[in-house]
């Protein structure tokens, strides 16, 4: 239903390339993976162009990303939280995430549910913003290159052989990339509990 909401507002946006950029971003605020399998859809179809779909692609998550770490920042700073977590372990896990800033977030870009609690983490232990924002964007990079490649050539594949049934096409795949990555978080849960 929303994927669809955001295809119609992509047609509706015409050619103006600020107001598709908008609609972008604002999907992948949404959901990441299904505005990106939809802008590759609307390259695909010749209704967008590479450029403005990945470069919007890649604002719209790095925001997202930089949004989930300022919002632990500011848990930081609120008596509540900082209850939750006494100061002398704020401070052991601040010097231990400092070292470890963009290998821990380019791990929890790639493993499914792990970015919220990661992100937020970061921020709210305050560790070095430049290192989150690098890790952010060489993730994004490979991630959202790699899943709007194939989305693409799947898309372009569809559209040949699908015609008007390629949306249905879409939702099967986008149904399966959804399972994936709930079977994956499962299987590193039972993983990490055992």
């Amino acid at each position: 239903m929303h994927s669809l909401s955001l295809v119609n507002l992509l047609a509706s946006a015409g050619n103006s390339w600020v107001l598709q950029a908008a609609i972008i971003i604002c999907g992948t605020f949404i959901l990441e993976d299904a505005a990106t399998l939809l802008a590759a859809m609307q390259v695909a179809t010749g209704a967008l162009s590479l450029e403005l779909a990945l470069g919007s692609l890649y604002a719209g998550i790095v925001l997202g990303d930089l949004g989930l770490y300022g919002l632990g920042y500011l848990s930081g700073h609120h008596a509540w939280a900082r209850r939750l977590v006494p100061h002398q372990r704020r401070e052991l896990g601040r010097d231990w995430v400092s070292q470890r800033v963009i290998p821990l977030v380019v791990v929890s870009r790639f493993v499914p549910g792990l970015r919220l609690p990661t992100y937020t983490t970061l921020g709210f232990l305050r560790a070095p913003l430049l290192h989150f924002a690098l890790g952010a964007i060489a993730a994004t990079l490979v991630w959202t290159s790699a899943l709007f490649y194939v989305s693409l050539k799947l898309g372009a594949l569809m559209l040949h052989y699908l015609g008007i049934w390629r949306w249905a096409g879409l939702a099967v795949f986008l149904l399966i990339i959804i399972g994936v990555g709930r079977f994956a978080a499962r299987a590193y849960t039972k993983r990490t509990d055992s």
